[in-house]
């Protein structure tokens, strides 16, 4: 009998599967969407922080002899009906501090924008990758559930002519039980990625997904310190921490702006019936007397620039981490699948093959095929373990780095 082992190699309808896929998740996932809605609120604030306060229009009069409006106006001097306008000035510069904040502020919600949309697109990627394992997987264990079947009826017919025995046909009956709880186990998984992927791009739960198309491994061109340099540049995780270190010290130096007084200004206009009108104007100025809570202030935000600083660090450190961990895991799993796929599952097929014809024919046992046949399910399976390191590590580094790894 002859094994044929086919690996078909089609990384473009696989990429493109995938691109529309992702496509379909920034435009309907619900966390993409509530994040941009996020962003887009925040980015409003800028404009309201910056802007002088409310004016104050005050209403009233000063009457004589009767508490109601007009009583001794026009006889009592210090009688009178008008109104005034008061408006609140920060000390310079405060507003504008605000502003910028509000600004920093919002810069860092789009980078969580940015970086939930990583998130999605990359949660997206690996269960599309688990998907297409599953079907590579249910593959694997059909051909080799029919190569058993065949290699019971071989020894069933040598077992009717008294050359088998009932030991070789129970073995094969339990290692054709294993295959199929094996595949069992597997349409579970195929069944569960669907699901995810369903839940991912908000559709209903149920809607089909088409089979993915294989794909195939190759070498990284860059080298780690390349990758980890444009993380540098494009993580969002980074770019956000970024932005609240810049927040933390304009909030720092408005802080000290604090020990600068607010002040406001009031003008009025007032009625004296058929004396001369008054006219009011004033200024009020806020002292910033409590020396030891404007010190505390500025203490706590000198503590929020150092433990933005900190998180900054440890967010760099944590990525460096993480690329170097995906990045020698897609190198590993490459090598891997070359030497599954150039050696060693030839070299088990030829063995199972020869053994196969040998034991047809009476010249080898039937240990030397039945071990032969689980050497071969064990390295294709091991294979497409690979082939998924493989996709996790590359579609984990496109997450963290932005760039396209995928052919």
């Amino acid at each position: 009998m002859r094994v044929l082992f086919v690996l078909v190699f089609a990384a473009t309808a696989f990429a493109q599967g995938l691109k529309d896929l992702k496509a379909e998740a920034l435009r309907n996932n619900p966390e993409i969407l509530a994040a941009q809605k996020r962003y887009e609120a925040t980015r409003q604030r800028p404009r309201q922080e910056s802007s002088l306060p409310d004016p104050t229009l005050s209403l009233g009069y000063n009457s004589n002899g009767y508490p109601w409006p007009g009583a001794g106006l026009g006889t009592q001097p210090t009688s009178n009906i008008g109104f005034s306008v008061t408006q609140e000035f920060p000390y310079p510069g405060k507003l504008r501090l605000r502003g910028q904040i509000s600004a920093k502020e919002a810069d860092a919600d789009l980078e969580q924008y940015r970086a939930v949309e990583r998130d999605v697109l990359l949660r997206l990627a690996q269960a599309f990758h688990r998907l297409h394992h599953s079907y590579a997987a249910m593959d694997v264990l059909d051909r080799n559930h029919a190569l058993l079947q065949t290699l019971l009826r071989t020894i069933e017919a040598r077992y009717a002519v008294g050359k088998g025995s009932q030991e070789e046909a129970f073995k094969t009956q339990t290692q054709l039980t294993i295959l199929e709880t094996q595949r069992v186990q597997v349409d579970r998984e195929r069944h569960a990625r669907e699901a995810e992927i369903n839940s991912i791009l908000n559709r209903p739960a149920g809607t089909p997904i088409p089979q993915p198309a294989d794909s195939h491994v190759h070498e990284i061109a860059l080298s780690l310190e390349q990758v980890q340099a444009q993380a540098h540049e494009s993580a969002p995780e980074l770019r956000r921490d970024q932005k609240m270190v810049e927040r933390s010290e304009l909030a720092l130096n408005l802080a000290r702006k604090d020990s600068y007084p607010d002040y406001a200004f009031t003008g009025g206009y007032f009625n004296m019936g058929g004396m001369p009108a008054m006219y009011e104007f004033r200024a009020d100025i806020k002292l910033p007397l409590q020396f030891g809570r404007r010190r505390a202030e500025v203490r706590e935000q000198w503590q929020n620039v150092a433990a933005a600083r900190h998180e900054y660090t440890a967010a760099t450190q944590s990525l460096n981490y993480r690329i170097e961990d995906a990045y020698l895991t897609a190198q590993t799993a490459y090598k891997l699948t070359k030497l599954y796929q150039e050696t060693a599952i030839p070299q088990a097929h030829l063995a199972l093959e020869s053994s196969l014809i040998a034991y047809q024919n009476g010249r080898a046992e039937f240990l030397s095929v039945f071990m032969n046949q689980i050497a071969v399910v064990e390295y294709e399976m091991d294979y497409h373990e690979q082939m998924l390191a493989y996709d996790l590590a590359v579609s984990q580094l496109e997450g963290l780095t932005g760039l396209a790894f995928e052919e």
